[in-house]
């Protein structure tokens, strides 16, 4: 497995808490620098980037961050302006809000802007998600799918993230949408790389270890196809539901971290927070 990443990703579930203590979106500030956190927000995704924009202008600011700066480009021609790519250069912490993962891709997949942020990302700046904003995280996005009806081919339609995390599919509002299907398709469809699904109010911290630790109130999903035995998804037609046979299933909370190269999850406590003992042994 290659190197996964060179700074701090936070990828959140969607819906995350914005009122009470914050866990996530502080987490990202502290990441960013605390009180010197120079934050970006990316309203590309959102079809409301005015609204969207101010609401988590006003919740950095509030949490501590020296400066927030939104970052509106609403289509090509703004992914390449000189003035946001210098907006991004001065950025220690860069959030993308949630709305079409689509948006993100199409707008910004190649422009200055993107070289901008993966450039930042490459110095260490941490890069942060929310919604459709986590979807883009990875190098296999799925775009959309059927949240309700049994595993099939066509129920997914899959694309190219922005490939911030190699080899892992992600999937937000997890278990308050019932997405559970969808993921098992696209890890049947691509065995070798990770499905993680994460519920909302919860996001995973991902370091430049490989490794990541769940946050928030609920729960992320794991799953991993690598020692799939059987599945019929390339014989299959589309509407037929998919048959898989040994796939291995993690449900991860808060204090828990997985390890993404050797594919096992750690108990990480508050005393010992490097401890990296498998709980799986």
């Amino acid at each position: 497995m290659g190197e996964k990443e060179q700074g701090n990703l936070v990828i959140i579930g969607g819906a995350e808490d914005k009122e009470a203590d914050c866990v996530i979106l502080r987490r990202f500030v502290e990441l960013a620098g605390g009180k010197d956190a120079v934050i970006g927000v990316v309203t590309t995704a959102t079809e409301y980037p005015g609204e969207a924009g101010n609401q988590y202008r006003m919740i950095f600011i509030e949490l501590g961050a020296k400066r927030v700066e939104i970052l509106f480009i609403a289509k090509r021609e703004d992914a390449a302006e000189p003035r946001v790519v210098d907006q991004i250069s001065l950025c220690s912490g860069i959030f993308f809000t949630g709305g079409d993962q689509l948006r993100i891709t199409s707008i910004l997949g190649g422009s200055k802007v993107d070289e901008a942020i993966r450039g930042a990302y490459a110095k260490g700046v941490v890069i942060a998600g929310t919604s459709a904003g986590a979807s883009v995280m990875s190098n296999t996005m799925i775009v959309e799918g059927d949240d309700v009806d049994t595993a099939k081919k066509c129920t997914l339609n899959m694309a190219h993230g922005m490939g911030l995390l190699e080899e892992v599919v992600i999937d937000q509002h997890f278990a308050q949408r019932g997405r559970i299907n969808r993921l098992l398709t696209a890890v049947a469809q691509n065995p070798y790389v990770i499905g993680v699904g994460i519920d909302e109010d919860t996001a995973i911290v991902v370091s430049p270890s490989a490794t990541f630790e769940v946050i928030g109130s609920q729960t992320v999903t794991v799953i991993d196809g690598r020692y799939i035995k059987y599945t019929n998804v390339s014989e299959s037609k589309p509407n037929e539901p998919l048959a898989l046979s040994n796939v291995i299933l993690h449900i991860l909370p808060t204090g828990y971290s997985f390890d993404l190269r050797l594919r096992r999850p750690f108990l990480r406590t508050k005393e010992e927070r490097c401890d990296t003992k498998n709980i799986d042994k």
